[in-house]
Protein backbone atom coordinates (compact mmCIF):
# COMPACT_ATOMS: atom_id res chain seq x y z
CA UNK A 1 0.00 0.00 0.00
CA UNK A 2 1.25 3.40 -0.73
CA UNK A 3 1.60 5.57 2.56
CA UNK A 4 0.41 8.93 3.10
CA UNK A 5 0.57 11.50 5.95
CA UNK A 6 -2.18 13.05 7.55
CA UNK A 7 -1.90 17.28 8.28
CA UNK A 8 -4.37 18.42 10.93
CA UNK A 9 -4.61 22.00 11.92
CA UNK A 10 -7.84 22.31 15.18
CA UNK A 11 -9.76 25.66 16.10
CA UNK A 12 -12.28 25.31 18.41
CA UNK A 13 -14.23 22.76 18.15
CA UNK A 14 -13.16 21.64 14.95
CA UNK A 15 -9.98 20.91 12.54
CA UNK A 16 -8.85 20.74 8.84
CA UNK A 17 -6.92 16.96 7.83
CA UNK A 18 -5.67 17.01 5.10
CA UNK A 19 -3.86 13.66 3.63
CA UNK A 20 -1.25 13.92 0.59
CA UNK A 21 1.20 11.42 -0.91
CA UNK A 22 4.90 11.90 -1.17
CA UNK A 23 4.58 14.12 -3.87
CA UNK A 24 2.70 16.36 -2.15
CA UNK A 25 -0.64 15.64 -4.18
CA UNK A 26 -3.84 15.99 -2.22
CA UNK A 27 -5.48 12.55 -1.63
CA UNK A 28 -7.91 13.95 0.88
CA UNK A 29 -9.42 17.18 2.40
CA UNK A 30 -12.07 17.23 5.13
CA UNK A 31 -13.29 19.27 8.20
CA UNK A 32 -13.66 16.80 11.45
CA UNK A 33 -15.90 18.32 13.63
CA UNK A 34 -14.52 16.99 17.60
CA UNK A 35 -18.08 18.40 19.79
CA UNK A 36 -21.66 18.34 20.31
CA UNK A 37 -22.21 21.47 22.14
CA UNK A 38 -23.74 24.55 20.35
CA UNK A 39 -23.47 28.31 21.18
CA UNK A 40 -20.38 30.36 21.72
CA UNK A 41 -19.19 28.98 25.20
CA UNK A 42 -20.01 25.03 23.56
CA UNK A 43 -16.86 25.25 21.74
CA UNK A 44 -15.37 26.97 24.86
CA UNK A 45 -14.88 24.45 28.05
CA UNK A 46 -12.79 26.91 29.94
CA UNK A 47 -14.85 29.54 29.30
CA UNK A 48 -17.53 27.40 31.23
CA UNK A 49 -14.94 25.88 33.80
CA UNK A 50 -14.00 29.36 34.96
CA UNK A 51 -17.02 29.57 36.98
CA UNK A 52 -17.15 26.07 38.11
CA UNK A 53 -14.93 25.94 40.71
CA UNK A 54 -11.88 23.95 40.91
CA UNK A 55 -13.48 20.42 41.82
CA UNK A 56 -15.94 20.88 39.16
CA UNK A 57 -13.99 22.34 36.88
CA UNK A 58 -11.76 19.22 36.36
CA UNK A 59 -14.41 16.92 36.50
CA UNK A 60 -16.08 19.22 33.80
CA UNK A 61 -13.03 19.44 31.31
CA UNK A 62 -12.03 15.66 31.61
CA UNK A 63 -16.02 14.62 30.61
CA UNK A 64 -15.71 17.57 28.12
CA UNK A 65 -12.54 15.95 26.59
CA UNK A 66 -13.67 12.34 26.60
CA UNK A 67 -16.96 13.39 24.39
CA UNK A 68 -14.22 15.18 22.08
CA UNK A 69 -12.18 12.82 22.16
CA UNK A 70 -14.63 10.21 20.99
CA UNK A 71 -15.67 12.59 18.15
CA UNK A 72 -12.22 12.55 17.05
CA UNK A 73 -11.34 9.01 16.82
CA UNK A 74 -14.35 8.31 15.29
CA UNK A 75 -14.05 10.49 12.06
CA UNK A 76 -10.07 9.83 11.66
CA UNK A 77 -11.04 6.52 11.84
CA UNK A 78 -13.38 6.88 9.16
CA UNK A 79 -10.41 8.87 6.95
CA UNK A 80 -7.86 6.04 7.64
CA UNK A 81 -11.18 3.07 6.21
CA UNK A 82 -11.78 5.32 3.22
CA UNK A 83 -7.93 5.51 2.64
CA UNK A 84 -7.48 1.56 3.04
CA UNK A 85 -10.11 0.53 0.69
CA UNK A 86 -8.59 3.31 -2.09
CA UNK A 87 -5.01 1.48 -1.15
CA UNK A 88 -3.24 3.67 1.52
CA UNK A 89 -2.10 3.11 4.64
CA UNK A 90 -1.73 6.02 7.11
CA UNK A 91 2.20 6.49 7.56
CA UNK A 92 2.20 9.22 10.10
CA UNK A 93 0.15 12.52 11.50
CA UNK A 94 1.38 16.26 11.55
CA UNK A 95 -0.33 18.23 14.22
CA UNK A 96 0.11 21.82 14.06
CA UNK A 97 0.86 23.45 17.21
CA UNK A 98 0.27 27.23 18.12
CA UNK A 99 2.84 28.05 20.62
CA UNK A 100 4.11 24.80 21.79
CA UNK A 101 4.84 26.18 25.40
CA UNK A 102 3.64 24.53 28.02
CA UNK A 103 0.92 25.22 30.23
CA UNK A 104 0.64 25.38 34.00
CA UNK A 105 -2.05 23.83 36.56
CA UNK A 106 -5.54 24.39 35.84
CA UNK A 107 -5.55 26.77 39.25
CA UNK A 108 -3.18 29.03 37.38
CA UNK A 109 -4.71 28.44 33.81
CA UNK A 110 -8.63 29.53 35.46
CA UNK A 111 -7.34 32.73 36.73
CA UNK A 112 -5.83 33.99 33.10
CA UNK A 113 -8.15 35.37 30.66
CA UNK A 114 -4.98 34.65 28.19
CA UNK A 115 -4.32 31.04 29.34
CA UNK A 116 -7.49 30.03 29.08
CA UNK A 117 -7.62 30.96 25.36
CA UNK A 118 -4.29 28.68 25.34
CA UNK A 119 -5.63 26.13 27.20
CA UNK A 120 -8.48 25.74 24.81
CA UNK A 121 -6.67 25.79 21.63
CA UNK A 122 -4.02 22.85 23.34
CA UNK A 123 -7.21 20.90 24.52
CA UNK A 124 -8.16 20.41 21.37
CA UNK A 125 -5.23 19.76 19.56
CA UNK A 126 -4.48 17.02 21.79
CA UNK A 127 -7.81 15.39 21.21
CA UNK A 128 -6.65 15.22 17.83
CA UNK A 129 -3.34 13.56 18.99
CA UNK A 130 -4.64 11.15 21.13
CA UNK A 131 -7.25 10.66 19.00
CA UNK A 132 -4.75 9.32 16.73
CA UNK A 133 -2.76 7.48 18.58
CA UNK A 134 -5.39 5.36 19.56
CA UNK A 135 -5.61 4.71 16.48
CA UNK A 136 -1.85 3.57 16.38
CA UNK A 137 -1.11 6.36 14.00
CA UNK A 138 2.00 8.19 14.58
CA UNK A 139 2.20 11.92 15.54
CA UNK A 140 4.54 14.13 14.61
CA UNK A 141 4.22 17.74 15.90
CA UNK A 142 5.15 20.81 14.59
CA UNK A 143 5.18 24.34 15.74
CA UNK A 144 3.29 26.98 12.97
CA UNK A 145 6.06 29.46 12.60
CA UNK A 146 8.45 26.57 11.63
CA UNK A 147 6.56 25.51 8.86
CA UNK A 148 8.34 27.98 6.25
CA UNK A 149 11.99 27.59 7.62
CA UNK A 150 11.13 23.34 7.42
CA UNK A 151 9.80 23.63 4.17
CA UNK A 152 13.00 25.98 2.85
CA UNK A 153 15.34 23.15 3.96
CA UNK A 154 13.63 20.19 2.54
CA UNK A 155 14.13 22.50 -0.72
CA UNK A 156 17.59 22.78 -0.44
CA UNK A 157 17.62 18.95 0.65
CA UNK A 158 15.11 17.62 -2.20
CA UNK A 159 15.25 20.67 -4.98
CA UNK A 160 11.32 20.81 -4.30
CA UNK A 161 9.58 24.10 -3.54
CA UNK A 162 7.15 22.66 -1.23
CA UNK A 163 5.89 26.05 -0.01
CA UNK A 164 5.06 27.03 -3.94
CA UNK A 165 3.43 23.62 -5.03
CA UNK A 166 1.26 23.57 -1.96
CA UNK A 167 0.26 26.99 -2.71
CA UNK A 168 -1.20 26.04 -6.01
CA UNK A 169 -2.92 23.29 -5.55
CA UNK A 170 -5.92 24.58 -4.76
CA UNK A 171 -5.90 25.62 -8.59
CA UNK A 172 -5.91 22.48 -9.89
CA UNK A 173 -8.46 20.84 -6.28
CA UNK A 174 -10.95 23.96 -6.39
CA UNK A 175 -12.50 25.33 -3.07
CA UNK A 176 -11.75 24.98 -0.64
CA UNK A 177 -8.13 25.82 -0.19
CA UNK A 178 -7.60 28.08 2.45
CA UNK A 179 -4.62 29.05 4.56
CA UNK A 180 -5.31 25.92 7.25
CA UNK A 181 -5.27 23.35 4.37
CA UNK A 182 -1.95 24.71 3.12
CA UNK A 183 -0.65 24.38 6.23
CA UNK A 184 -1.77 20.82 6.93
CA UNK A 185 -1.32 19.91 3.70
CA UNK A 186 2.70 20.99 4.32
CA UNK A 187 3.04 19.40 7.81
CA UNK A 188 1.63 16.42 6.62
CA UNK A 189 4.55 16.12 3.81
CA UNK A 190 6.86 17.46 6.02
CA UNK A 191 6.34 14.65 8.55
CA UNK A 192 7.12 12.35 5.35
CA UNK A 193 10.57 13.46 5.58
CA UNK A 194 13.27 11.96 7.62
CA UNK A 195 15.09 15.60 7.88
CA UNK A 196 12.24 17.23 9.31
CA UNK A 197 11.21 14.80 11.70
CA UNK A 198 14.55 14.97 13.46
CA UNK A 199 12.93 18.88 13.88
CA UNK A 200 9.56 18.48 14.62
CA UNK A 201 8.19 18.78 18.43
CA UNK A 202 8.23 15.94 20.64
CA UNK A 203 4.29 14.70 21.47
CA UNK A 204 3.67 15.47 24.82
CA UNK A 205 1.75 13.92 27.20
Amino acid sequence: MKRVPLGIRMHSGWGILVAVNDEADVIDRRRIVVTHAEGFRGKQPFHQAEALGLERAESFLEHYSADCHALARAQISDAVANYGARGYSVATAAILLASGRTLPALRQILASHALIHAAEGELFRRVARRACESLGIPVMEYRERDLQQLAHALRGAQGINMTEKVATLGKSLGPPWTADHKSAALAGYLALSSNAQAKAVSPRC
